[in-house]
C-alpha cells in the first residue's frame, strides 16, 4: 500500500493542502484547533511526516516564563513540592513553561522581597510562599504595577493590588482538625496548639477555624494559648516538652505550623497518656512514620500533584488575563490520612 501523501492528510483532516504545509513548516501561523485536527488525522492515517508535524507544533507553542519562590529546600515538604512543580511545568500542555524555581533559606522579609523583585524582572507571572510583612507587600505591589501578576502559594498574601492564591481553605482545615479532636478524644480536656509563625496567614486561619468549631459546639475542651515554633524542629520539640511538663493531663496536640519533626520527637519521648490525640499538617516521610508508630493520629495534607498543576495553570491564566483582571483564587480540597490509609 502506498504511503499517505500530503493530499491524503489534507482530505483526512478536512483542510487544504496549503494548510497542511503551514502546519508542517510554520505551525504558529495556524490556529490551534486546526493544528490539532491535522495532527490527529496524521496519527490516524499513519502519515510519514508525523514527527515533523509534532516538532513544528511543539516549536510554535506559546512560551510562559513563570517564577516561584519556595522556602527551605532542605525541608521535605518544599523539596517534594519543588519536584512536583517541575513535573507540572514539563507536562503543561497549553504552551511551553520556562520555570524559574528558587528555594530561600533566608526567610527575612528584606531577602524575600528582594528575591521576589528580582524574579519579577525576568518572569511574566510569579507565586511565592511567604509570611505577611509590609516589605513583602510593597514588593508585590511593585510587580503588579509593572504588569506582573502575583499569587500567594499555600499562605494567602495581601497588598494594595489584587493578589491571587492557590492553596487550601485554611479555615476549613482548622475546623476539620477540631472535629477530629472532638470525635476521637475519649473525654474533653486541654489541647495544646503549635503554630510556626503568626505572620503566615494560613496558620492564623487554621487556628481561627479550630477555635470557631469549639466555640460553636461548646464541647468542654480547653484550648491552650498557641506556642510559636518559628518553623524550627528544635523549638517545636522544646515547646512540646514544655506543654507536657505544664499540662501533664493534656489530651491532645494540634501541630499547625512548622517543626513537626521536633514535636513528634517530644511526643515519643514524653509518652503521653493513653488515648492522646495529635493532628499534624502535610504527609511527608516523618509524618507518615508518625502515623505508623502512633505518635501522630491524623494528618491533613495538601494534594501535592494537584497543588503543583493548579499553581502552573493559575500563573498562566494570570499572565494571559493581566494584573488588572483581578486576583485568581483556587481553593483545593485537602487530603486526610491516618494509620489505616498510609
Amino acid at each position: 500500500m502506498a504511503r499517505p501523501t500530503i493530499k491524503d492528510l489534507a482530505e483526512a483532516a478536512g483542510v487544504s493542502v496549503s494548510t497542511v504545509n503551514r502546519v508542517i513548516h510554520e505551525a504558529g501561523a495556524v490556529r490551534r484547533p486546526t493544528r490539532e485536527r491535522v495532527l490527529h488525522a496524521a496519527e490516524k492515517i499513519g502519515f510519514y511526516g508525523l514527527g515533523s508535524i509534532e516538532r513544528s507544533i511543539l516549536d510554535s507553542r506559546e512560551t510562559h516564563r513563570l517564577g516561584i519562590l519556595l522556602q527551605q529546600g532542605g525541608r521535605a515538604f518544599y523539596r517534594d513540592l519543588g519536584e512536583a512543580l517541575r513535573r507540572a511545568a514539563r507536562e503543561f500542555s497549553d504552551g511551553k513553561v520556562e520555570l524559574s524555581l528558587e528555594f530561600l533559606d533566608d526567610l527575612s522579609p528584606d531577602n524575600v522581597s528582594n528575591r521576589l523583585t528580582a524574579l519579577g524582572t525576568n518572569c511574566e507571572s510569579v507565586a511565592l510562599v511567604a509570611a505577611e510583612h509590609p516589605l513583602v507587600s510593597d514588593a508585590i505591589d511593585s510587580l503588579i504595577r509593572k504588569g506582573v501578576p502575583v499569587a500567594g502559594l499555600i499562605a494567602p498574601l495581601t497588598a494594595r493590588g489584587s493578589v491571587g492564591y492557590v492553596g487550601l481553605d485554611n479555615w476549613k482545615v482548622g475546623r476539620t482538625a477540631a472535629w477530629a479532636f472532638d470525635k476521637m478524644c475519649k473525654a474533653p480536656g486541654e489541647i495544646g496548639i503549635l503554630v510556626g509563625n503568626h505572620r503566615y496567614r494560613n496558620q492564623e486561619l487554621n487556628e481561627s477555624g479550630f477555635r470557631s468549631y469549639f466555640r460553636e459546639h461548646n464541647s468542654g475542651f480547653t484550648l491552650l494559648e498557641p506556642l510559636s515554633t518559628y518553623e524550627s524542629a528544635a523549638v517545636a520539640r522544646e515547646m512540646t516538652e514544655q506543654l507536657f511538663a505544664e499540662h501533664p493531663d493534656m489530651c491532645g496536640l494540634f501541630i499547625s505550623g512548622g517543626g513537626i519533626t521536633g514535636a513528634l520527637a517530644a511526643i515519643r519521648s514524653c509518652k503521653p497518656r493513653e488515648g492522646f490525640v495529635s493532628v499534624g499538617y502535610e504527609l511527608i516521610e516523618p509524618t507518615r512514620s508518625g502515623l505508623i508508630d502512633g505518635s501522630l493520629t491524623m494528618v491533613i495534607s495538601h494534594p501535592m500533584e494537584a497543588l503543583a498543576k493548579e499553581t502552573i495553570a493559575t500563573l498562566v491564566k494570570s499572565k494571559r488575563s493581566g494584573p488588572d483582571a483581578g486576583a485568581l483564587t483556587v481553593n483545593l480540597g485537602f487530603e486526610i490520612y491516618t494509620s489505616e490509609n498510609v
